[in-house]
């Protein structure tokens, strides 16, 4: 099931720096951003991909659904990393107007790596 990864991020006088060295489970294949939304986005899982979610900017609410309960996240700070496994069915909402989601993936995209529907 999804979990938060809080970053490793460096604060002083001339701001803040957030680190993503050696905490995520795969090798990074793709690295995209959303933003601009106005509406909902994912609504589906995948079969192999394992994702990293980061609202680098403003902020989002992310609804996992996996097979036994459905839980919300609340990414609102640029060192807080979303960790999705395969399975979990996925629908990001509630974007800020400013919102920046970047996602860290696992695979190259892959049309035939998504399931669309809600797991029960």
């Amino acid at each position: 099931m999804a979990n938060i990864i809080n970053l490793e991020t460096f604060k002083d006088d001339r701001g803040s720096l957030s680190v993503i060295e050696k905490i995520l489970p795969f090798e990074i294949k793709r690295i995209y951003f959303i933003y601009n939304v106005c509406g909902v986005r994912g609504g589906h899982g995948h079969l192999r991909t394992i994702q990293g979610l980061i609202s680098v900017h403003g902020s989002c609410e992310i609804i996992v659904k996996g097979a036994k309960k459905e839980e919300r996240f609340a990414l609102d700070s640029p060192d807080k990393c979303l960790l999705l496994q395969p399975e979990d069915w996925h629908q990001m909402q509630n974007f800020t107007n400013d919102c920046v989601l970047l996602v860290i993936a696992s695979e190259y995209f892959d049309s035939e790596d998504y399931i669309p529907k809600v797991v029960s």
